[in-house]
C-alpha cells in the first residue's frame, strides 16, 4: 500500500503550493499593505521577493489578515527608552 500513500502526500503537497502560489500573487500585490503599511509602497523588486516565502507560508499570513493585522509594533530597545532620549518611544 505505499503507492497509495505516495500519491496522497504528492497530491496533497501539488494542492498545498498551487494554493500558497496564487495566495502568493495576490499578496505581493494587494494584500502586503494590508499588514505594513511599508510593505504597500514596496518596489517591484521587493514584491517578487515576497513570493517564495508567501508561497510557503501562506496559512500563516491568511490568519494574520483574518485576525486583522495591523502596523508592525514600535521596537522596544534601551536606547529608544532611555532617559536620553527622553523615555519615549519615537
Amino acid at each position: 500500500m505505499p503507492v497509495p500513500l505516495a500519491q496522497a502526500i504528492v497530491t496533497g503537497l501539488e494542492a498545498y503550493l498551487i494554493t500558497g502560489g496564487c495566495f502568493a500573487i495576490w499578496f505581493a500585490s494587494r494584500g502586503c499593505g494590508r499588514l505594513d503599511p511599508a510593505a504597500g509602497r514596496g518596489t517591484v523588486g521587493f514584491r517578487l521577493l515576497l513570493l517564495p516565502g508567501a508561497t510557503l507560508l501562506w496559512p500563516v499570513l491568511v490568519a494574520r489578515l483574518v485576525r486583522g493585522g495591523a502596523a508592525p509594533p514600535d521596537e522596544r530597545t534601551a536606547h529608544r527608552t532611555s532617559p536620553s532620549a527622553g523615555g519615549i518611544i519615537r
